[in-house]
């Protein structure tokens, strides 16, 4: 770790904005899309505007992939040359998008944006780590946190906003805007964080018997699995929640100031598990937060399928609970998968990320093709995964040694 005595050229407050700024290339990247999603199906797949969700599943796809690689590679080539070259990938992928078209030219562009965006994302946390230790390090990281957490909440709003005054293509001009400013910044004020003395070769042997630890802990496998189910609840919401405010509540012109409210509720999430994680410990906070919203679907289940009346304030409220859920456990999934890993942190993080992101994809991926309008599918599949994600919980809770105290 670098002293934090030497000349190290940012200040604490720039470089947490700096490392917020990398986190936030993947929020960005996936919510400013939603408002443009109808307009991307009526031009690019008019017979078969259902398809539009998959600008966001092609993205997460690459992301989940991207986050394998990019922690072994900074760690073997140095954190800035990842960044860089990751940034590279990303504002390619937006720039096929921009002169795309073919529906298939722009699924193209955000796999190749995807895979680009997880460099920053995973070598932002490796940065700080870098830099700072103990709780000097946890403050930083929940501070980037915190910043990172608001960007959902304003970039619909941004996405409308430029749709407004240029066309849905801008919104991948803006994307490349971006990128080009986090890299301008980032060269001129960071410095290179890992000495080449420091870098680890990438090894494939070393990265197959780290496989092969991660898939003998019965606790991490569960941990897995669970995170992986609470990510397909939270993909397959992003990609319908738009075209159910559109089509089957006719407010998709409030959709972005609904998702502003929503996501500045669900950030609370992460302050609230902070305060209570430490008293009712990881295993009880994941397994209390999926019995609620197993109890809240089953209730908006039996009234959807029953015909009854619940109203659109039930479907934001619903909808709310799943972002504030995601908030409660994923987190803590991560923690319990990753405490008997500490020896193989850095590969055990990537794998980790890159199966639940993949998975996560691969469940919502199918989801989103079946929407024909209802919110119905969404409701069945957020149950059903839930219930799953409960019923896993429960098995792991059998097994699972008493969690050590902060």
């Amino acid at each position: 770790m670098t002293s934090q005595t030497d000349n190290f050229p940012m200040s604490r407050a720039e470089f947490v904005a700096l490392m917020a700024m990398m986190m936030a290339a993947v929020a960005f990247s996936i919510d400013a899309m939603l408002p443009a999603l109808p307009q991307i199906g009526v031009e690019l797949s008019p017979d078969a505007p259902n398809k539009a969700p998959l600008i966001l599943s092609l993205f997460l796809l690459g992301l989940g992939v991207g986050t394998f690689f990019a922690g072994p590679l900074s760690d073997a080539f140095g954190r800035k040359q990842v960044i860089l070259g990751a940034s590279v990938l990303y504002a390619f992928g937006a720039g096929l998008v921009v002169v795309s078209t073919s529906f298939e030219m722009v699924l193209l562009g955000r796999i190749l944006q995807g895979l680009g965006a997880a460099g920053p994302r995973v070598v932002a946390l490796a940065v700080v780590r870098d830099r700072y230790a103990g709780r000097q390090m946890a403050q930083i990281a929940s501070i980037v946190m915190l910043v990172f957490s608001l960007v959902p909440a304003v970039a619909p709003l941004l996405g409308t906003f430029i749709i407004h005054f240029s066309s849905w293509r801008g919104i991948f001009v803006a994307f490349i805007l971006f990128i080009v400013l986090l890299c301008v910044w980032m060269g001129i004020r960071l410095p290179e964080t890992l000495p080449k003395e420091a870098r680890r070769p990438m090894r494939l042997p070393l990265m197959l018997d780290a496989l092969k630890e991660i898939a003998a802990h019965r606790v991490v496998r569960v941990s897995i699995i669970v995170q992986t189910l609470v990510v397909g609840m939270l993909f397959s919401t992003l990609m319908l929640v738009q075209p159910i405010y559109d089509i089957a509540y006719d407010r998709g012109t409030e959709f972005p100031y609904w998702f502003f409210v929503v996501a500045l509720i669900s950030a609370s999430a992460s302050m609230l598990n902070a305060l209570l994680v430490v008293r009712i410990g990881m295993f009880r906070m994941i397994t209390l937060a999926l019995a609620v919203q197993v109890l809240l679907s089953a209730i908006f289940l039996i009234f959807d399928l029953s015909g009854g009346t619940y109203g659109f304030y039930f479907f934001v409220a619903w909808q709310t609970y799943i972002f504030f859920q995601a908030g409660l456990t994923l987190g803590n999934l991560n923690a319990l998968a990753m405490e008997p890993l500490g020896h193989i942190a850095g590969m055990a993080s990537s794998v980790i990320g890159a199966f639940a992101t993949v998975g996560g994809v691969l469940i919502s991926g199918p989801i989103g093709l079946m929407f024909k309008g209802s919110e119905t599918l969404l409701i069945v599949s957020v149950f059903f995964l839930a219930l799953v994600s409960f019923g896993g919980m429960m098995m792991m809770g059998r097994r699972l040694r008493p969690e050590p105290e902060a």
